[in-house]
């Protein structure tokens, strides 16, 4: 069987770098991708693969590099969209341009991945893979923009699964809980604000990235050909779960 080609957009984040390193550890073939260009073209010479920079919000960019992950590979067999922000904000501290930062980086660069991935693999099915979060499915304090996004990434993820499962597109979706990375080092970075988000995981600590891209790398695989449509919790049962006092 020919070696797997994926798409991997937030590639040089906590979770996307530990996805593209295990992928790649599997022998799939990859195109990377994310807006720091220093970083993305050190991950892509790390790995020996194709790295680009972009600006996931923005349509030519993500268009363009999809564009080139086709020159490149010939095919697309799945997309993982790890681009994502972490804002800590009440509603009314909330400002106009961190709203609308939140939802172009997490809710904008989710729906144009999936637009152009359906494009590419329209002929030949595949999956997409997007990251929401636990604070989507789950009231939690000073998360109104954030999970309002990662809320909506539900939302496109269900209606694209409905959309595209007749042309074989399988699309789902992870809702870490708390991950060490650096994104959200303001509260892991502290031992005291550690303690207390592990305390809210019922599992008792806070998630690593490869536990994450363990979850995405599983979502992307052709074995999983009869999954489509599912919120996947990686998140220590953060949103399901109530462990005794």
């Amino acid at each position: 069987m020919a070696e797997p080609v994926y798409v991997i957009l937030g590639a040089t984040g906590g979770i996307g770098s530990a996805l593209c390193r295990r992928l790649v550890g599997a022998g799939a073939r990859l195109t990377i991708a994310a807006h720091d260009c220093k970083r993305v073209r050190a991950l892509g010479t790390e790995l020996g693969v194709h790295a680009l920079s972009i600006d996931a919000t923005c349509s030519t960019h993500v268009e363009r590099c999809f564009a080139e992950a086709m020159s490149e590979h010939g095919r697309i067999d799945g997309v993982a969209n790890c681009v994502g922000s972490f804002l800590l904000k009440p509603a009314h501290l909330t400002t106009d341009d961190e709203w609308n930062a939140a939802l172009a980086t997490n809710l904008t660069s989710a729906f144009l991945t999936v637009r152009a991935a359906v494009r590419a693999m329209t002929r030949t099915g595949g999956a997409v893979v997007l990251l929401s979060s636990a604070a989507a499915r789950l009231g939690i304090a000073n998360h109104e923009a954030i999970a309002a996004a990662k809320a909506g990434v539900i939302g496109l993820m269900l209606s694209a699964a409905a959309s595209y499962a007749g042309r074989r597109i399988r699309v789902n979706a992870v809702a870490p809980g708390l991950v060490r990375t650096a994104l959200t080092e303001a509260l892991t970075g502290a031992e005291t604000t550690l303690q207390a988000s592990a305390a809210l995981h019922p599992l008792g600590r806070i998630g690593e990235p490869d536990e994450v891209a363990s979850a995405i790398a599983w979502l992307l695989d052709p074995a999983q050909a009869w999954v489509t449509g599912q919120v996947f919790g990686i998140d220590g049962g953060l949103a399901t779960v109530r462990s005794r006092a």
